[in-house]
């Protein structure tokens, strides 16, 4: 009994990171990018990757999705090891995780409607119309839009864009988002809402995510906790008050 109970407290405690990296490695044309990552990130929680530019943080979560391979290391989310994954798997876990560009990466010839409505069709054909727009409207409530339903991409700003791009990956209820500098070329009360509203969808859909930004307020707002990449590993990690409180200049220069 005893035993059982161990086993099943163990299997319980791995569910817990819906990701987890081992001793990643990545090159290109031998210029090192990761040189040996380890990350875990679980149910629930929101990490930021903070590093200079050119560290490798886009490269990490690229990994991730299977988008580049890495030369070395093992990527698992959800428990399976995304470079064993056939193309039906992998397509499958890839529905489970939401990417939010830096552009938003809407389509210019589509209304927001039509925007949201692309990933329900494809992914979810056993639904209405009506059933798909009574999702798609709950979205845009979700994220203050509702107004915009019929606006053309041209006619939104960068701020209302984000939020759209934000809708659209969420509208397929994703568990893990990732967030390619989800505040950039936003003004500052703009990019506090973005945040904030990373923060709201996290509490309320439980969603564990992956945030690289260099925009601290972004990441003090997010982050359940932080990452610092340096030279392709990661060389420190805690909450922004403990990593602000470093002793090491590096780290310090992020929060001057």
């Amino acid at each position: 009994m005893g035993n059982e109970e161990t086993e099943i407290q163990t299997a319980s405690t791995e569910n817990e990171n819906l990701i987890e990296i081992k001793g990643l490695h990545k090159s290109f044309n031998h210029n090192v990018i990761l040189n040996g990552v380890d990350l875990k990130v679980k149910k629930g929680e929101n990490v930021v990757v903070l590093g200079k530019s050119g560290a490798g943080k886009s490269v990490l979560i690229k990994c991730l999705v299977g988008l580049v391979e890495p030369d070395e290391g093992q990527v698992f989310v959800f428990g399976k090891e995304i470079s064993t994954l056939n193309y039906k798997d992998l397509n499958e876990t890839r529905i489970k995780i939401g990417f939010l560009f830096q552009n938003a990466a809407l389509y210019d010839s589509m209304t927001v409607r039509e925007n949201l409505d692309f990933p329900l069709k494809h992914h979810n054909r056993n639904l209405s119309r009506e059933e798909r727009e009574k999702i798609i409207i709950k979205e845009l409530e979700d994220v203050g839009l509702k107004d915009s339903i019929d606006k053309m991409p041209s006619e939104l700003s960068g701020g209302m864009s984000k939020r759209i791009g934000l809708a659209r990956t969420l509208i397929l209820k994703p568990d893990i988002m990732l967030y390619d500098e989800p505040t950039t070329g936003l003004d500052t009360a703009t990019s506090k809402e973005i945040s904030a509203l990373i923060l709201e969808m996290q509490k309320k859909n439980n969603i564990s995510s992956i945030i690289i930004t260099h925009d601290m307020t972004c990441a003090k707002t997010t982050a359940d906790r932080i990452v610092m990449l340096k030279e392709g590993k990661i060389i420190a990690e805690g909450s922004y008050e403990e990593l602000q409180h470093s002793d090491d200049e590096w780290i310090k220069s992020f929060f001057d």
